[in-house]
């Protein structure tokens, strides 16, 4: 176990290395310039400002120099917020979409298992039925449709809730909904498919011949072998709801780092396109890793093989 845990690590930092590199070549093929009013600057001055951030010297030299800097912790200055470090804006603008995309990813959990649990177990029934209606609705409608339409029925119309901003528990309702709807509706369908598959396992069945009890076969073999599946397809959505969903943030107004990111790449930021790419690439490489060995929790079977390997 050990031995594979160092040979994930320096993966890991063989995969963060490819993604740096090819972000900081591909991001200089952007048009324009990164500062503010560039039309309104003269040739001149645009190569004095190149001069003092160094982004006169060749490409190779920019990119040594940005790694050694990254090495440090530094992740530079941001061209468009006056100066300002790229790790102060990302971590203002972080826990709000980290916040908002937890709340989701809880949602989408709670009862995207509830619906598939209960599909499975109540396969070709009502409960079958009504929960994969759900699902489909949730995979068919886009998450910013379903926020538009709960704007204007339940802010606009009714006044039940705000229409906006990120500014208190009630405004936390409406932007969590139409981002968890998703998820629940695809962690249904996944855990419904599980279900049924694992209930008409062998084990299952001798398990019951065994005399154990319905809930003792539910919940300690089919539903924990079912969620094998719903781990690898949590922990990618996990870190996509929880650095933000553009969409979301901007219907709702909410200060998140989505829609700094995009904003980034308009006004051609470099470090905080940079900074920005890092952080969700680390976020995505160890949730994958996490998640590899959330298996052997799950089932001591592929822990038995990974040791044994």
């Amino acid at each position: 176990m050990g031995r594979y845990i160092v040979q994930r690590i320096i993966y890991m930092i063989v995969t963060m290395f490819v993604i740096v590199a090819l972000t900081f070549f591909s991001m200089k093929l952007l048009p324009g310039t990164p500062y503010k009013n560039q039309e309104k600057l003269s040739p001149e001055m645009i190569e004095l400002l190149n001069h003092k951030y160094g982004l006169d010297k060749p490409l190779p030299v920019q990119f040594v120099k940005y790694v050694g800097d990254l090495l440090k912790g530094d992740l530079g200055v941001s061209f468009q917020f006056d100066g300002r470090p790229v790790t102060e804006i990302i971590g203002e603008r972080l826990p709000v979409s980290a916040d908002l995309g937890f709340e989701a990813m809880v949602i989408g959990l709670v009862f995207g298992l509830l619906l598939g649990i209960i599909a499975g177990l109540r396969r070709n029934t009502v409960w079958d039925y009504g929960s994969m209606i759900v699902a489909v609705i949730g995979v068919s409608v886009p998450s910013f449709v379903l926020a538009q339409l709960m704007q204007y029925y339940f802010a606009v119309k009714h006044h039940w809730l705000p229409v906006a901003y990120w500014e208190g528990p009630a405004y936390h309702i409406l932007p969590d909904i139409a981002l968890g709807f998703g998820p629940v509706a695809t962690i249904a369908r996944y855990m419904r498919t599980a279900m049924v598959d694992t209930l008409n396992q062998d084990y299952i069945e001798m398990a019951r011949a065994k005399g154990l009890s319905r809930p003792a076969v539910t919940f300690k073999h089919a539903v924990r072998n079912s969620l094998i599946p719903i781990v690898t397809i949590v922990g990618p959505m996990a870190v996509n709801l929880m650095t933000g969903v553009l969409v979301i943030e901007n219907i709702f107004a909410i200060p998140g780092i989505g829609d700094q990111f995009v904003t980034s790449v308009y006004t051609n930021d470099y470090p905080m396109i940079m900074g920005t790419t890092i952080m969700y690439s680390v976020a995505f490489i160890v949730v994958v890793f996490i998640v590899d060995l959330l298996y052997g929790v799950i089932d001591p079977r592929i822990r038995l093989a990974g040791g044994e390997s």
